[in-house]
């Protein structure tokens, strides 16, 4: 008998198809869905090697914010003219936008608090 293959983790199936159709705006078929996981997969697969590879150059243990920001940049998602909390008001929902940027409250006082 041969020894099983550990299969690795995966997004739900149906959290890459909202995400996808969120975007896309039309109908996917099924058979192209397919094809979107697999590039999910390999997407999440390299972006994790790379920010593993740039914590083991800072010769920390753990990915920061200055790690995600660099390969943003070098895939030209992050410029000068496009910074990170730009991208992150212009494309995640209010909830999640809370949770990323401080916003500044009534008060003087800042939300999230660190």
């Amino acid at each position: 008998m041969a020894p099983r293959r550990k299969r690795e983790p995966a997004l739900p199936s149906s959290l890459v198809k909202k995400i996808f159709s969120h975007y896309a705006k039309v109908p996917v078929a099924r058979d192209a869905f397919k094809v979107v996981e697999k590039c999910v997969e390999v997407y999440f697969r390299q972006l994790s090697n790379d920010l593993e590879a740039y914590t083991m150059h800072a010769r920390r243990k753990t990915v920061q914010e200055a790690d995600l920001e660099l390969l943003m940049r070098r895939q030209g998602l992050v410029t000068d003219k496009m910074p990170l909390h730009v991208l992150i008001e212009r494309h995640l929902p209010l909830e999640y936008r809370k949770l990323l940027i401080p916003v500044a409250m009534s008060g003087n006082k800042v939300i999230p608090h660190k």
